[in-house]
């Protein structure tokens, strides 16, 4: 069967993408977890150890509170409590952290820092997933152990206000609740009212036990503008006098003769620089903890160095603190300060309470537990603890008595503390399985994409698919037959469980048939390339063509960018391997344009297709020379150099073409400092984004809108002008809207709104010129002789795409959009016209300037730099679909547009197989990468940055390939277009 090589390439794709899905799920592992399933809750508590003695304590302890308070303020940074903010904006819970009967701490949250993933480890003391913070857009029920349940089972009443996550994760776990939308990052008024709201009713009542309160409106300020935003500071305020409404209210009930309560202040995760989350820098998961009660000791003195405790141990100290069973799950320790005032003997049994369950959860994970240190550390700790016990049944008071519990009770501490590292060490147990068959299917259809190189880019751009003869082929159904005894081994052994394996078997079995026949199409092709001898070459359309520098400078930096992937830090500052090959290509470039100016070489010159007479008039941003055209001059005489195709301004324009590109890529690196190691350091993003530089920022935008309309205008139909000019105006009312920018006769000073109106004019307008655009190119199909239409249609697709990115771009970052058109506009006049680069050396530069437009936006291989507030403009309520898809096309409108433009470029190609070698080969150098990461971050699964670095990357190489998917086929669909029409 012969395919079109587009037609194929996306095919190819789409089938990576089932493989990498498949990848995903096994590779992103189950954290460890305890053998007894959630339902059983009836297991008596470990009895108190003895020697000789029987010791009559089996039971849980009283309780160390009557009533908890928990109030989580999201994205709640430690230097916003314990640095100069607290003492600003925070007095009341600085006095009670300084001076107050309180314990202040800072807890470490592991990534990923968003929500879901950290209210588990609050409420379970383990260690989540990476891939919640996929799950974490709509979590499920939590059915591992959890203080919550715990706490329901033993008949306590919670109340709870606040993020609807919780109410998700714990559904008929509450008598009394309101839940609020996290997601939508424009509300961080309302969001937190309807918390408060409840506030002066439940606190009058007694007919609770735990009331928990998770306040979203700080975390909503920092997506839309920052830690830095005067927005924070009045927020903290609101947080500390609601705090000290609570704790009055606690104090109060106190006097009436309730026994003391706990109120737990506390943050899900922190804050990035940028204001958002996800990663791992310091102030994303460096969050405080203040518990506060009148049964600890009110400290003398200034106390503003607290120590450090991990997220998960608050789980295990509010499990003893309500007389519960600590979660079987649970990695944390206990938090000893707690039980400071208890009896020794109460604090040896609750330190041995927490041993023990650490110790059985590190039996259930870890093979050779006998010899691990923190179970020998146990053992010793339990023999110690009977002593003890013995002694204190027969001596109550005694020098030694005391001296021996302190040694107990230090011992417990290093048992804890060794037990609570070597399981948070063992965090997870890969899906082998699914993983290896996930990389099969890619490395199979790279192979595949690889060997059909020589007939993808032949003239006729058509691919031979062997597909009738693995249907009657005895490798086929051999290697069926091998994976299907495979599957049945795998399945039928495995103690972990295995996605895969949980698959219904007609879906399990399509999988196996897809593998056997790719291995099939695979040995066919090689079969025929062996009997035919055929070599690629370089271009199979031109077997004489020489490979230049500039395709040496592709293949080259294709290589070295796909190894750079297996080192961290390389992962980290991916930024910079961008950076260097589009400068390296703009020399390559600014000397092959050079050469051909001044040496005019008699050779060959490189001309793998030709332009339509007249067509480069259609092409928008610059305007072209209508007398003589320099195309039309190529069809007569194909000889012609370059110096003669440019006179006078425009080669001189042409020459300083190169150094223009390096000079725009110079001013967008200042603009965002993104990776890791230079993040911290403030750049020319962080200046524009300050209170004090509103009105330079707003010169900025506006000039960078007028400049986005200039060069996109010239292309679009006079309808779909206009559309553009108004949107643009209704992008900046959108952002005068929020307070991000100013009118020139505005003062700083107004109130802030949510900007919906502003926002939905503005998608009225993108979604005409998307629709001017659509039916232009159906139009097209209609006239076939019409190739004017065609393009125009393409280009206000392209259009509409800039608006929407115009759109969902922060202010500071419109520059961005400006500089990627100019330089569009600078290489279609200058470069790639005059040179006459074939499809392929034009597809891996556009695809290059997609990917430094990705970073250059401020985005990194760190899953905080996603600017999710971008899925909410123009929202007033949390709507998913939507949501997801302007979050992903903010994330990715670097490539996306370059890709866009390149579809328009290549349209605009008398030559029927220019879109098609442009989607092979788009397809192949998105699939390199991916297959190759995806085998380097399987060899490097234990390696100490894996979720920290290589996982987070995964991630993003996952949704690129998805959206690498959808351009494919957008390449297929303009492809088959085309060949309609001729």
């Amino acid at each position: 069967m012969r395919l079109g090589s587009g037609t194929f390439a996306a095919c190819c794709v789409v089938i990576e993408v089932l493989g990498i899905a498949v990848f995903l799920r096994g590779f992103f592992p189950v954290p460890v977890r305890s053998s007894a399933g959630a339902e059983h809750r009836t297991e008596p508590p470990a009895p108190e150890p003895s020697a000789g003695s029987s010791s009559n304590w089996t039971k849980l302890p009283p309780p160390l509170f009557s009533k908890v308070v928990i109030v989580l303020i999201d994205a709640l940074r430690d230097d916003f409590l314990f640095g100069s903010k607290g003492v600003k904006f925070m007095p009341y819970t600085t006095y009670l952290v300084e001076k107050g009967a309180s314990h202040s701490f800072v807890a470490e949250a592991k990534p990923p820092t968003v929500t879901m993933p950290r209210i588990k480890a609050l409420t379970t003391g383990s260690l989540p997933g990476f891939v919640d913070v996929v799950r974490n857009l709509n979590s499920p029920t939590l059915l591992e152990d959890n203080v919550i349940r715990q706490a329901k089972a033993a008949g306590k009443r919670m109340i709870f206000y606040g993020d609807e996550t919780w109410v998700k994760l714990f559904p008929k776990h509450f008598v009394e609740y309101d839940g609020t939308t996290s997601f939508f990052v424009s509300d961080y008024t309302e969001v937190d009212n309807n918390v408060t709201r409840h506030l002066d009713k439940v606190l009058k009542r007694e007919d609770w036990d735990m009331l928990i309160l998770h306040y979203l409106g700080l975390d909503h300020i920092g997506h839309i503008s920052g830690p830095s935003s005067p927005l924070i500071g009045h927020k903290l305020s609101e947080m500390d006098n609601i705090l000290m409404k609570i704790h009055t209210s606690l104090l109060s009930q106190e006097r009436e003769g309730l026994s003391p309560s706990l109120l737990v202040l506390c943050g899900d995760h922190g804050m990035s620089d940028t204001g958002s989350h996800g990663a791992s820098s310091t102030g994303e998961v460096n969050t405080p903890l203040i518990l506060i009660s009148s049964a600890f000791e009110r400290k003398p003195g200034d106390i503003r160095h607290p120590k450090r405790v991990q997220q998960t141990d608050l789980a295990a100290t509010l499990a003893i603190g309500l007389s519960v069973p600590i979660p079987k799950d649970s990695v944390g320790s206990l938090i000893v300060p707690v039980i400071e005032g208890r009896p020794m003997r109460d604090q040896m049994r609750f330190l041995h309470l927490n041993t023990v369950q650490l110790s059985k959860l590190l039996q259930e994970n870890v093979p050779s537990y006998e010899k691990d240190p923190g179970f020998e550390q146990f053992k010793v700790s339990e023999k110690l603890h009977g002593n003890w016990i013995k002694l204190y049944l027969e001596e109550s008071h005694s020098e030694v008595l005391f001296n021996l519990g302190t040694k107990v009770l230090r011992q417990y501490l290093d048992a804890l503390k060794t037990l609570s590292l070597a399981l948070s060490t063992q965090v997870a147990q890969y899906d082998v399985y699914s993983m290896m068959v996930g990389t099969a299917v890619v490395l199979e259809v790279l192979t595949l994409l690889l060997l059909s190189i020589p007939q993808a880019l032949r003239r006729q751009a058509k691919v031979d698919i062997p597909l009738s003869s693995p249907a009657f082929s005895l490798l086929f159904y051999l290697m069926f037959l091998v994976l299907s005894a495979i599957h049945i081994i795998v399945c039928t052994s495995a103690e972990s469980s295995c996605y895969f394996c949980g698959l219904l078997w007609p879906v399990a079995g399509g999988v196996m048939v897809l593998m056997s026949a790719l291995l099939c199409a695979i040995v066919s092709v090689l079969t025929k390339m062996f009997i035919s001898k055929s070599l690629p070459s370089k271009n199979p359309a031109h077997p004489n063509s020489r490979w230049s520098e500039l395709d040496l400078l592709i293949v080259f930096g294709t290589v070295g960018h796909v190894l750079s992937l297996g080192a961290s830090s390389f992962v980290e500052e991916e930024h910079q391997t961008w950076y260097f090959l589009v400068n390296t290509l703009c020399l390559a470039l600014s000397q092959e344009l050079y050469r051909n100016c001044f040496l005019e070489d008699d050779g060959e010159p490189q001309h793998h297709f030709h332009m339509e007479p007249g067509i480069v008039d259609a092409t928008p941003g610059l305007p072209y020379r209508t007398g003589c055209d320099v195309w039309e001059q190529d069809t007569v005489r194909e000889r012609l150099s370059l110096s003669d195709m440019l006179r006078g301004r425009e080669k001189w324009m042409a020459l300083a073409s190169p150094w223009l590109i390096l000079a725009c890529c110079r001013l967008l690196r200042s603009l965002n400092q993104t990776g890791v190691q230079w993040a911290h350091r403030p750049d020319f993003g962080h200046w524009l984004t300050s209170s004090d530089h509103k009105a330079e920022l707003s010169i900025l935008a506006a000039l960078s809108l007028l400049v986005i309309f200039l060069l996109v205008q010239g292309g679009c139909s006079p309808v779909s002008r206009a559309a553009l000019l108004l949107g643009l105006l209704g992008v900046y009312c959108y952002r005068v809207a929020i307070g991000n920018v100013l009118f020139p006769w505005q003062q700083d000073n107004r109130d802030i709104a949510k900007g919906i109106i502003e926002a939905r004019f503005v998608y009225v307008f993108v979604l005409g010129i998307l629709f001017t655009g659509t039916k232009d190119l159906l139009k097209s199909q209609v006239i076939a002789t019409d190739f004017k239409i065609k393009t125009v249609g393409l280009w206000e697709i392209h259009s509409g795409l800039v608006l929407l990115a115009a759109l969902l771009f922060r202010p500071h970052n419109l520059p961005v959009l400006a500089f990627s058109l100019l330089i569009q506009t600078v290489l279609t006049k200058f470069i790639w016209k005059p040179l006459r680069h074939d499809a392929a050396e034009i597809t891996v530069m556009h695809y290059w300037f997609g990917q430094a437009f990705f970073y250059f936006q401020g985005n990194s291989n760190n899953i905080a730099t996603v600017d999710i507030s971008a899925g909410f403009v123009g929202l007033d309520t949390y709507v998913e679909i939507p949501a997801m898809f302007l979050t992903a096309f903010g994330t990715y409108a670097g490539p996306v547009l370059w890709a866009s433009h390149l579809v328009h470029f290549l349209s605009s190609v008398s030559s029927d197989s220019a879109l098609s070698h442009a989607c092979f080969c788009y397809a192949l150098i998105c699939s390199i990468p991916v297959s190759t990461y995806i085998i380097l971050v399987t060899s490097l699964r234990y390696h100490l940055f894996i979720w920290s670095v290589f996982s987070p990357k995964l991630l993003y190489e996952g949704m690129h390939l998805l959206i690498t998917a959808a351009i494919c086929v957008f390449f297929t669909a303009m492809d088959q277009a085309s060949l309609t029409n001729s």
